[in-house]
């Protein structure tokens, strides 16, 4: 018999909502803002991360404030079954913050993080050099809106 997959119910996505906002809130503050007693919320909190559907916590930083300023998002296009090796190779630029599988025309989508322009054009003909990668397709990401 396997074991039953945790969902989080209505409460624990207003805790993780809340959580988003302001991952350092304390106890006493999300259960006024979730109207629940401290330790309902510890106890979810328990249960959230030791079933893995909360990760953690993190700090946000504003984007004037990050070192790496240079953001991107491409999209891959990889040719045949050679999706997994590709995905290994990304995974090795430390410049790609995440990777994501996709579908359409494209295969895999990377959030490209640099320092500068200079090392921004060094990834793009990196991942361009990659075995595999038959097409991409770049944007640079100018401000949040």
């Amino acid at each position: 018999m396997g074991v039953a997959k945790f969902i989080p119910d209505d409460l624990d996505r207003r805790i993780i909502a809340h959580l988003r906002a302001d991952g350092r809130a304390p106890l006493a503050k999300l259960a006024e803002a979730v109207g629940v007693a401290r330790g309902t919320v510890q106890n979810r909190l328990d249960r959230l991360l030791a079933s893995g559907a909360l990760l953690g916590f993190t700090v946000r930083v504003r984007e004037d404030h990050d070192d790496l300023t240079i953001r991107a998002v491409m999209m891959i296009e990889v040719v045949g079954k050679s999706t997994t090796q590709v995905i290994q190779k990304l995974r090795g630029i430390v410049e790609i913050r995440a990777l994501h599988t996709t579908n359409g025309n494209w295969d895999l989508v990377a959030d490209i993080c640099t320092a500068s322009l200079s090392d921004f054009d060094r990834v793009l003909r990196e991942i361009r050099m990659i075995d595999g990668i038959s097409n991409s397709e770049t944007s640079l990401l100018l401000s949040s809106v």
